[in-house]
């Protein structure tokens, strides 16, 4: 099964959590793509880049199922598996708090890391897996 993780590529924050993913993604199910890139503007996802909005989204491509917010990081760390599926336990926190703090999150963001003047460039492992 793949996945596709859809991140603002304009976010330093998002760039280094994607750099992050990678590295946690042992069995290579995932792919990334830009907000901003044009695959994200076929799929209708390029609104969630906003400033305001501020979220990744997660497509499982075998039946199109989308996943935001909290429900995005606690998918993501199923997918990691191992020790990361202990992050599951968070779907037992009421979702309006759980979405209340990645919203905070996400609407700091480039407080929290700033906002990326050029694009980052991938290493070969993000390369190879990244969809425009």
């Amino acid at each position: 099964m793949s996945w596709v993780l859809f991140f603002d590529g304009d976010c330093a924050f998002c760039s280094a959590s994607v750099q992050q993913a990678v590295r946690f993604d042992k069995r290579e199910q995932i792919y990334f793509a830009p907000l901003q890139g044009e695959f994200s503007r076929k799929m209708g996802f390029e609104k969630y880049a906003s400033e305001e909005c501020g979220t990744m989204v997660l497509l499982r491509e075998s039946d199109g199922k989308v996943f935001m917010h909290s429900d995005g990081l606690i998918e993501l760390a199923r997918v990691f598996g191992g020790a990361w599926k202990l992050l599951a336990l968070a779907r037992f926190i009421p979702k309006p708090l759980r979405d209340f703090v990645y919203r905070n999150i996400a609407r700091n963001r480039y407080q929290l890391m700033g906002k990326s003047a050029a694009c980052m460039l991938p290493d070969a492992a993000l390369l190879k897996r990244l969809r425009e």
